[in-house]
């Protein structure tokens, strides 16, 4: 029967994908707004086919450009995060070449970093801080790799070279000059940085244990392709993602102090998801509540 429940997933996936394909390259040539969405829209239905239950605790905040940093598990954070909110993903070049994924990534508008050569990490950060100026929402697995769902890896500050608080310091600066006879522009929105903490917590709906984790986590040498076909054979699972409080990048001091922040809590909610503690209180935005409004296709527990 699990092999049956794994063929039977890998047809329906194959059968759902292959027709929207045209479709959302279609958007990316005629309709930012729609190429945007369409992935959230067809990633909650890859997750419905997949048996992933979502609980989502928080929101990603919606009409302004989000940093989102998270810890890395498996190869279904993917559909996971994507299924929250219309995101994009920074991903090593190397996905940019693996077959079948990397169509996926380029439809989804991956941003592909080459992490081996500095000038090109320049270039990266460059297109990843231009994209976040054009309102986009990307996503950062900061830890730089995936890990076995126990623990958070320490995070890579290099990841972080587009976290550049003193460049939009000077943007907004920028942005809010008026030229003399010119009509005064409306303040731009602050570029915001969000964590997203997942963990994956049952399988069957029994609760996963240290032993039982590294299933799901696929890391490693592993090889994508008997992983996958092993972790589709096991079972419904659910899984819990956690999203922080929005914060304006221009609030740090650099990209170090972004890295700090962000992988203290990144930890911290890791470890209370795993033992069931709930998610701490959330600080007031002070500084950025008035600019910041929620995503409202975002339900809790769908899936």
């Amino acid at each position: 029967m699990s092999r049956f429940r794994a063929s039977r997933i890998l047809a329906l996936f194959m059968g759902l994908t292959l027709p929207l394909m045209p479709l959302q390259a279609a958007f990316l040539r005629m309709s930012p707004r729609y190429a945007r969405l369409f992935p959230q829209w067809y990633h909650r239905r890859v997750c419905r086919l997949l048996g992933l239950r979502i609980t989502v605790e928080g929101e990603i905040a919606a009409g302004s450009p989000v940093l989102i940093v998270a810890n890395h598990t498996s190869w279904l954070d993917i559909p996971v995060v994507s299924a929250v909110a219309p995101v994009s993903f920074i991903a090593k070049k190397e996905v940019g070449k693996w077959p079948f994924v990397s169509t996926l990534a380029k439809l989804q508008r991956t941003v592909f970093i080459d992490r081996e050569r500095r000038t090109a990490v320049g270039n990266s950060a460059d297109e990843i801080f231009a994209r976040l100026r054009s309102g986009d929402s990307l996503v950062l697995f900061a830890e730089g790799t995936s890990s076995d769902g126990n623990r958070v890896l320490p995070f890579k500050t290099s990841l972080f070279a587009a976290a550049k608080p003193s460049a939009v310091r000077a943007a907004m600066r920028q942005d809010c000059e008026v030229k003399e006879g010119e009509p005064a522009k409306a303040p731009s929105r602050p570029i915001l940085v969000q964590t997203l903490t997942l963990a994956y917590t049952r399988l069957h709906g029994i609760p996963l244990t240290r032993f039982d984790r590294p299933l799901v986590g696929w890391y490693g040498d592993m090889d994508m392709a008997p992983h996958a076909w092993e972790l589709l054979q096991a079972g419904p699972l659910d899984v819990v993602v956690r999203i922080g409080s929005p914060v304006p990048l221009d609030s740090f001091l650099d990209r170090k102090a972004v890295a700090k922040y962000t992988e203290e809590e990144v930890r911290r909610e890791h470890m209370r998801i795993l033992r069931g503690v709930a998610a701490e209180p959330q600080p007031e935005q002070t500084q950025a509540a008035p600019e910041i409004e929620t995503h409202p296709e975002v339900r809790r527990g769908y899936g």
